[in-house]
C-alpha cells in the first residue's frame, strides 16, 4: 500500500514538473504586466531608472523567444494612464525608452518578420515618443509574423468608455440600431480590434509577485489564464517564459462549459 501511494506521488510530481513542449499548444495571445523594475534596481542599490533600462533588455529576449515558439500576439503593458503620477524624472525616462528601444531593435524586428502595434492614448504622448512609435509601426507594417503590441499610455476602463461613446454616436447618427449592439460590435470599437481573431488574451503573465491586473485589458482577459511569478521583470528570461507556458499547457480551458 505504501509503495502504491509512493508511486502515485512520484507520477503526480512528474506531471506537475512537465517541461515546456514546443510541440504542445502555445498561447496565441500572451499579455504581460512587466512589473518589478524599480524593486530590482533598489535591491541592487541602483536608481529606479536602471531597472527600467534593464527591463528593456528583457523585452527583447521575451520578444525573440515568443516569436520563435509561435506566439501570434505579445502584448506588453509598457505605460499605464496612471503612471503619469510617478515623479517627473522617472516619467521622462520612461518616455525616452521607446525611442531608444525602437532605435536599436527595429532592424532585428524587421529581420525576424515581427510587426509593431501600439494601443493606448498615444496622442497624449510627448512628440519624440510619438514619432518613435509611429516610425516603428511604419517600418514594420509589412511584416507578417508575430505582432509585438505595446500598451502605451493605456487604461482599460478609459478604453471601454471610449468604445461606448463611439457606439453611442453611431446610434445617435442612425448608423447603428440599439438592438444591433452585441459583443462583436463592442469589440470592434476597442483598441485591440486590429488584432482580429487574436483580440482576446489567452494567457496573462504578471511578474514581481503582485496578483492583480491593474486596469489592463479587462474585456480581453475575460477568459484568459493567469500566471503570477515572484520573479522581477529584469530577471524574467527565456527559461522563465517557457516555465510559464509549461504551466499553461497543463491547464484545461473550459470557457464556462464542461
Amino acid at each position: 500500500m505504501i509503495n502504491f501511494f509512493k508511486k502515485k506521488k512520484q507520477k503526480e510530481n512528474k506531471i506537475a514538473s512537465r517541461p515546456f513542449d514546443e510541440m504542445d499548444e502555445v498561447p496565441s495571445h500572451i499579455a504581460i504586466i512587466m512589473d518589478g523594475n524599480g524593486r530590482w534596481a533598489q535591491k541592487k542599490f541602483l536608481p529606479r531608472i536602471a531597472g527600467h533600462k534593464e527591463g528593456m533588455n528583457t523585452v527583447k529576449k521575451i520578444t525573440r523567444r515568443s516569436s520563435q515558439i509561435g506566439v501570434n500576439v505579445l502584448t506588453l503593458y509598457a505605460f499605464s494612464t496612471e503612471n503619469w503620477r510617478r515623479p517627473d524624472p522617472e516619467v521622462n525616462f520612461l518616455m525616452q525608452l521607446p525611442v531608444d528601444f525602437f532605435d536599436t531593435f527595429v532592424p532585428e524586428l524587421i529581420k525576424e518578420n515581427i510587426k509593431v502595434q501600439v494601443i493606448g492614448f498615444t496622442d497624449q504622448l510627448p512628440l519624440h515618443t510619438k514619432k518613435a512609435v509611429t516610425k516603428a509601426i511604419e517600418d514594420t507594417k509589412n511584416n507578417t509574423g508575430m505582432i509585438l503590441n505595446f500598451a502605451l499610455n493605456y487604461g482599460s476602463r478609459s478604453e471601454m468608455l471610449e468604445a461606448t461613446k463611439k457606439i453611442a454616436k453611431l446610434v445617435k447618427d442612425n448608423t447603428l440600431k440599439l438592438e444591433e449592439i452585441d459583443e462583436a460590435i463592442f469589440e470592434s470599437q476597442l483598441m485591440t480590434a486590429s488584432l482580429g481573431d487574436n483580440q482576446e488574451v489567452d494567457y496573462l503573465i504578471r511578474t514581481s509577485g503582485e496578483e492583480r491586473i491593474s486596469n489592463f485589458l479587462l474585456w480581453q482577459n475575460a477568459y484568459s489564464e493567469f500566471y503570477f511569478t515572484k520573479e522581477l521583470w529584469p530577471d524574467f528570461n527565456e527559461q522563465s517564459l517557457e516555465n510559464a507556458i509549461a504551466v499553461y499547457q497543463k491547464r484545461h480551458r473550459r470557457f464556462g462549459g464542461l
